[in-house]
Order: C-alpha cells, then structure tokens, then sequence
C-alpha cells in the first residue's frame, strides 16, 4: 500500500514541479544574480526523466528557475491557445506545436524536436496476466477485465495506443474493457493502483521508480502505431524568450540526451 501510495504520488498529472535554484538561494556562479524564471508545460510522459534534466540544468545554470507542469498536449494546446501563460511547450507530438505556430503563437523559428516515445503494455506482475509473452494480444484474456490508455481525443499516447490495438487486430475485443486517463501519467496511475488491470501507457513511466520493479512489460511494436515523435516550441508571450531559448537549446544538448534515452526515448532521427 505504500509502495502504491508513493507511485501515485509521483504521477500526479497535473503537479508543478519547481526546479532550479529560488530566488534567495545564492550560488558560487550565480551570486547576486537576478533569477530568470522559465514555465513549461510538458506532456506527462516527461514526468521522471525531464525532472532528472532539470538537475543537471540547475546545475549549469544557476540562475535560471524552471517550473514545471505536466499534463496531456491537446490539453495544453487548448489552454496555450487561450492564453496561459507558459514560456515553453513541450508535447508528446509535433501537430500541438505546429498548429500553435500556425495560429502565430509561438517564437518564429522555435519549433523543435526533442524525443521520440515508445509503448509497452504494462501490468502488475504479481497478477501473472503473461504480458510478457503474449503482448498487446494478450489483452483479450477474460481475466483482464480493464485496461488504461490516455484519453486519445487529446492524448498522443491514447491515439497511438488505438492504433496499436487496432494493428493488432484486438480493438474490438479491447475497446469494451477501456479506461480513459486524462493523460498518459494518469493511465499509469491507473493499473498501478488497481483501478485497471492492465495499461498501454508510455515506456518512459514504465522505467521509472518502483514502477519498473513491480510490473510485466511487453514493448509495443513501433510498426503498429505511428511514430510519437516529441516537439516543443517557444510561446510568443514567453516572459523571457532567451531564458527559453537557453532551456530549449538545452535539451538537445548531449546530457539531456543521455538522461531520455535513459528513459526509454528515442532521439529525433533515430
């Protein structure tokens, strides 16, 4: 119960997330220094591997705060493009940050990739479904009677997750047993607390914390579903656009590399 507890914890969808150094908490490199302040908001799938960026970001640059909330993309498009004020967007696919650009939103020239997500089927292991063995098929098992995906009207993750299901050949059987999560984080939290049996749900999750250590994990086969790549974009709004142009720039650097493909992600072009 509290090894659950802790997980749910740490996939709460919406949380902010402070990180970098406060404004009182001088450093050797940023004494003195005026603080600059950075809002993203980031798909949910980032939750565990763009906290661990962040440590390494506060770190090279001390006198940048970033502040951090997770949540779904189609989710942050709608609010983006009603005017919350974030800087910085990263979502779980590109056609958020296009739209947003086209919509003269955005910094000119700011779009980017940064990742490329991947799935798994996840479940409980101590529940000995044989994901392991059976994959995405063995979601048809009557002994699986709910299984989580992000809500994919709004969830990269949910549509890929569909399309998977669908490539398989499963989704009718499936689509009876569905449960929606607002975000991908949110379907993890599902199966992790038993509120569902099984998940389609985001590879990055699946590796992080107590998470990787107590579930059966089958990866989803990048030919069923369309590729999820990973962009952001600067908002037009940003409070201070070389502030996000540094964590941007940042985050296609070779440390922020390291730490995704820690996580499970793929890099742009690969």
């Amino acid at each position: 119960m509290k090894r659950t507890r802790a997980l749910v914890a740490g996939l709460l969808a919406a949380a902010v997330i402070l990180t970098g150094c406060g404004a009182g908490n001088d450093t050797a490199d940023g004494a003195g220094a005026q603080q600059k302040v950075v809002k993203v908001a980031a798909a949910s799938d980032l939750k565990f591997a763009l906290d661990d960026v962040l440590k390494d970001f506060r770190t090279d640059n001390p006198t940048t705060n970033v502040e951090v909330t997770y949540g779904s993309s189609g989710n942050f498009a709608t609010q983006l493009s009603n005017g919350a004020p974030f800087d910085v967007f990263l979502s779980a696919d590109t056609s958020y940050p296009q739209k947003l650009e086209e919509a003269g939103l955005t910094v000119d020239g700011s779009q980017f990739d940064y990742a490329v997500g991947r799935l798994v089927v996840w479940a409980d292991k101590n529940k000995q479904f044989g994901i392991v063995a059976g994959g995405i098929r063995k979601l048809t098992d009557p002994k699986i009677r709910k299984v989580a995906i992000a809500n994919p009207e709004h969830a990269p993750y949910g549509r890929a997750a569909v399309a998977a299901l669908k490539s398989a050949g499963v989704y009718e059987q499936v689509q009876p047993k569905l449960v929606l999560g607002d975000n991908i984080a949110q379907a993890a939290e599902f199966v992790t607390s038993g509120n569902a049996d099984a998940g389609v749900i985001a590879l990055s999750l699946s590796l992080a914390g107590p998470m990787k250590d107590i579930g059966d994990v089958a990866e989803v086969d990048l030919e069923s579903y369309p590729r999820i790549n990973q962009g952001g974009v600067i908002m037009k709004k940003a409070t201070d656009v070389e502030a996000a142009r540094t964590f941007t720039a940042y985050l296609g650097g070779p440390k922020a590399h390291a730490v995704l493909k820690a996580y499970g992600f793929y890099l742009p072009g690969q």
